[in-house]
């Protein structure tokens, strides 16, 4: 049988770099001349807090030039213009990334783009969790943290790192081992914060394809998995827990929504046809579903679906481009007739990125089975509308909790949803680039598909500034640019 590997790194060489500087020179901001006001706002000790998307993590994991290019880090340094001091982060040793645990890897190093797509790192990590750090630290992004986990005490006890209880980078500056993130962070008095959390309430989900289960009604997170969806009123419950905290000494701030995760190029860069076929590998092919067809004829025929879904679960091949076969668990259960649940992608349907790596490829060293054809491939593999339709959901009341409350309390928000999907539906300028969502070349996402490149946390701190000025009245220089690089080279 003749079928051709899929290669995924194809996709992303189609095209034309557009108006994308792969340039691994941040520099120095340059600002310009100014007389430059605070407003009402007071810079002078500011904290952030949140995930990764704080943290500064970008091409799959936290890493030193990453962190130096992180959003708070960003307006901190603008913040100085003002009167701002000194912002300390729990750097990361390297610009290898990744983390030990007694020696042993247990974060993978960081991706670098080889000259035809994402490759990780084969150095090994030089940062062990157990040599802790003294702080406090005024970033307290935590990669990986929903939530209600700000909230957790013993979030960054080492001891529960390998059930999952823990977080190893808030393990490395938590301030005692029962402490919690919020804890820390208010210790530190702050007059300014950032607050941008929700993401990963949602994203596990997806990343997963959907492999989790949606909470909502459960009002108990320690009984969540770790790919669940968070209940709305949770998040409601702790989102204003964290903000009543942080403004209970008179500080302003500026918070963010999250936005709909199913626009990242992590769902969006693998075409819903990703495999070719020549006219005789489709024959063999629909030759080998020939039974399978045949028996959804049949349950068809004795009313245990209707034509609709029989139509939808139908597997049929052609030459040139095909849709890959998935798993459904969605699907009408007919195992007692010995039929699969299996079906086409649509083009409501979502491949995740990691799927393009084998795709096309054959399972074990059987040339027939090939992946994603004659091997469907499983549910975590896809995100389907109706699991893409409970994220949404989510996010929607996520996004309304966190507007109403930055209202309530006289802060600046930041639209990070709507930026988000400009991104994804066209390109925005940036000085005198444009960034899209494209992966890889779009300038304004990382390798690993979800994360922001150093000009994408870029693009969004002018936003943040922006929001921040019209609130308090101040009057911050947006960044520039040219200053931030899209590409980190394989060595720095």
């Amino acid at each position: 049988m003749k079928i051709y590997n899929y290669k995924w790194l194809l996709l992303l060489l189609v095209g034309v770099v557009t108006g994308c500087s792969s340039d691994d020179d941040s520099g120095t901001i340059i600002v310009e001349p100014g007389e430059y006001t605070s407003g009402s706002a007071d810079f002078s000790h500011y904290v952030a807090l949140g995930n990764s998307l704080t943290a500064g993590l970008t091409d799959g994991t936290l890493f030193l030039a990453g962190q130096q290019n992180s959003l708070p880090n960003i307006l901190a340094e603008q913040f100085e213009l003002t009167g701002g001091g000194e912002f300390t982060q729990p750097l990361i040793n390297d610009n290898i990334g990744g983390l030990l645990l007694g020696g042993n890897v247990i974060q993978e190093p960081r991706l670098f783009f080889n000259g035809s797509g994402p490759q990780r790192l084969t150095a090994t990590p030089t940062t062990e969790i157990t040599s802790t750090l003294s702080g406090p630290f005024n970033n307290m992004g935590v990669p990986g943290a929903k939530s209600f986990h700000l909230l957790a005490p013993g979030y960054g006890n080492v001891a529960g790192v390998a059930t999952g209880q823990s977080n190893p980078y808030f393990v490395r500056f938590a301030s005692s081992p029962a402490t919690t993130v919020l804890a820390d962070a208010v210790a530190q008095d702050p007059t300014f914060f950032s607050l941008w959390i929700g993401n990963n309430d949602v994203l596990s989900y997806a990343t997963s394809g959907g492999v989790g289960v949606d909470q909502t009604g459960n009002f108990d997170p320690s009984t969540y998995g770790s790919n669940d969806i968070t209940d709305p009123n949770v998040f409601a419950q702790v989102y204003s827990t964290l903000l009543d905290a942080l403004t209970a000494n008179g500080a302003d701030g500026v918070v963010a929504n999250i936005p709909n995760v199913t626009s990242l190029p992590y769902f969006t860069t693998v075409p819903r046809k990703p495999v070719p076929l020549d006219a005789t590998t489709a024959a063999a092919l629909n030759n080998g579903y020939a039974q399978y067809n045949g028996g959804l004829q049949l349950a068809l025929a004795n009313n245990l679906i209707n034509a609709e879904e029989a139509q939808a679960r139908m597997i049929s091949f052609a030459e040139g481009q095909n849709a890959v076969v998935i798993e459904d668990e969605n699907l009408t259960n007919l195992s007692a007739l010995g039929i699969p649940s299996y079906r086409m992608v649509t083009d409501e349907d979502l491949i995740v990125l990691t799927a393009a790596s084998f795709i096309g490829t054959t399972a074990g060293d059987n040339p027939q089975m090939i992946n994603g054809v004659s091997v469907p491939l499983a549910d975590k593999w896809v995100l389907t509308k109706a699991e893409q339709e409970e994220v949404l959901q989510a996010t929607a009341a996520y996004n309304q909790t966190i507007e109403s409350l930055a209202e309530a309390k006289g802060l600046a928000f930041v639209d990070v949803n709507s930026i988000l999907v400009q991104l994804a539906d066209s390109e925005v300028a940036f000085d005198e680039y444009f960034l899209n969502s494209k992966l890889v070349f779009g300038g304004a996402f990382s390798l690993d598909g979800v994360h922001p490149t150093a000009r994408g946390y870029a693009y969004l701190a002018n936003k943040f500034i922006a929001a921040i000025n019209e609130t308090y009245n101040s009057n911050l220089p947006p960044v520039k640019a040219v200053d931030y690089n899209v590409i980190y080279p394989s060595s720095m």
